[in-house]
């Protein structure tokens, strides 16, 4: 279960703000349970864990196992909200370290996530002379860095396999009727699976955009699934007292309202980096509108202590931090006693690695809120597939409802395009060739 310690925000606040904050907080809440506010056509995630396809989830499954079976890689061909969740639960649940790992599973390759040519050459020598299956995902199948990659690895595979195979090793995530993903999937006869219409891609992590790819690292996602659909309970109720995403929600919202414009998600463990970057995608894709919200940043600790701790205590105090603390780890890992002491650590001798993370976290803690950072803790259980579904939908709920507070669209993304349309004028692209001139007169000026 996931709980919300607002403790350490009480005293940069003054004054209590929950009373007053619960009609807005009610209004929003009644908004993502029936989908009837700005954006609610997209709220399709909110009843999700529920209400989700079960033959497509099965035939998840059978393709994970598939290609568990004939494939020792996988590429993930995506970008944003396409490959950000699968590879953040894939490293928090199997390790940062997965693909390095001794394991009965494929590694899994993240491409068309840049326009990095190095990045791309060096995906296709690790290939060299292994069996590899492809799950290209894409709405559209226009966009710009995984269509490009696509073509790499689709020509790939027909040169290894021919054609006839290659469409057996290709798996497409997309669009139910239309796109021209979807048209070549249909005409090449690649299994399809569904980005549903009712949900944008930064909320897409439990449906195929994510769970494939995250089935075949060996994840139960059914556990996953579990996860989110008791935290969707406990999401549906109405009340600060009872709903951690209204706590979370209404805390950084007044925190924005008293001047925080950075909020820093933290965690202890490696592991949870790429679950920052999919955060840091859903916060700000879904609050960064109208010249408002909080600006999204991660931090790893204890490393990113000793490398921006120095700022997060002295710094400018517009900084908010939120930090993820999992429960206890299973493995224990005392420190070993050394007779000649020379590093003088033998005070922490027989201490477990747990247990000296939990006074470096507490020590952290104190230190930065007498620094004058509020911090509110998402306290969790165990990292295990159940706790990370719960926490994947109490993340995207509490976002959900504070687009609603800021009176944004949680759901769109118009800035996004902005920059898509000048790279496809520079690029030439047809139908952009007034913009392309006007372009490159500015960059030669």
């Amino acid at each position: 279960m996931i709980r919300v310690d607002l403790t350490n925000i009480q005293s940069a606040l003054g004054l209590p703000y929950e009373a007053a904050l619960a009609p807005r907080l009610k209004i929003a809440h009644k908004h993502l349970q029936n989908g009837d506010g700005v954006g609610g056509e997209f709220t399709g995630w909110v009843h999700l864990p529920s209400q989700y396809d079960k033959e497509e989830f099965a035939r998840i499954q059978a393709a994970a196992k598939k290609i568990q079976q004939d494939s020792q890689a996988l590429v993930v061909v995506g970008i944003g909200g396409s490959y950000l969740g699968a590879r953040g639960v894939i490293e928090c649940l199997c390790s940062p370290n997965y693909n390095l790992k001794k394991k009965d599973t494929p590694n899994i390759y993240f491409v068309g996530n840049s326009l990095d040519s190095d990045h791309l050459t060096e995906v296709m020598e690790l290939l060299e002379g292994v069996d590899f299956s492809v799950n290209v995902i894409s709405k559209s199948g226009t966009t710009t860095e995984p269509a490009v990659a696509f073509r790499f690895f689709r020509r790939l595979l027909e040169e290894r396999y021919g054609k006839e195979e290659a469409a057996r090793r290709t798996y497409a995530t997309t669009d139910r009727a239309r796109g021209a993903l979807k048209s070549l999937a249909d005409q090449a006869g690649y299994e399809s699976f569904v980005v549903p219409d009712e949900i944008g891609g930064r909320y897409s992590v439990l449906t195929a955009v994510g769970l494939l790819p995250i089935a075949v690292a060996g994840v139960d996602i059914e556990q996953l699934m579990a996860g989110a659909a008791s935290m969707m309970e406990v999401c549906a109720q109405e009340g600060t007292e009872n709903n951690p995403a209204w706590q979370y929600a209404g805390a950084r919202y007044e925190m924005y309202r008293s001047g925080k414009k950075i909020e820093i998600l933290a965690a202890y463990s490696p592991a949870f980096r790429f679950m920052t970057e999919w955060w840091k995608q859903l916060y700000g894709e879904s609050e960064g509108k109208e010249n408002k919200g909080l600006f999204p940043a991660s931090v790893e600790f204890t490393a990113d202590l000793h490398s921006m701790g120095q700022y997060i205590q002295q710094g400018e105090r517009h900084l908010l931090e939120t930090v993820v603390r999992f429960g206890p780890s299973d493995f224990e890992n005392p420190v070993p006693f050394e007779e000649e002491n020379g590093d003088g650590l033998n005070f922490l001798a027989g201490r477990s690695m747990d247990f000296i993370k939990t006074q470096a976290m507490d020590g952290t803690l104190l230190a930065h809120v007498e620094g004058g950072v509020p911090n509110i803790i998402v306290q969790a259980d165990k990292n295990n597939a159940f706790t990370l579904g719960e926490i994947i939908y109490f993340f995207e709920y509490s976002c959900g409802l504070s687009g609603y507070l800021l009176d944004v669209n949680p759901f769109d993304q118009p800035g996004v395009e902005d920059y898509k349309k000048n790279m496809f004028a520079l690029l030439g692209k047809p139908g952009y060739e007034e913009l392309g001139e006007q372009l490159r007169a500015k960059l030669n000026r």
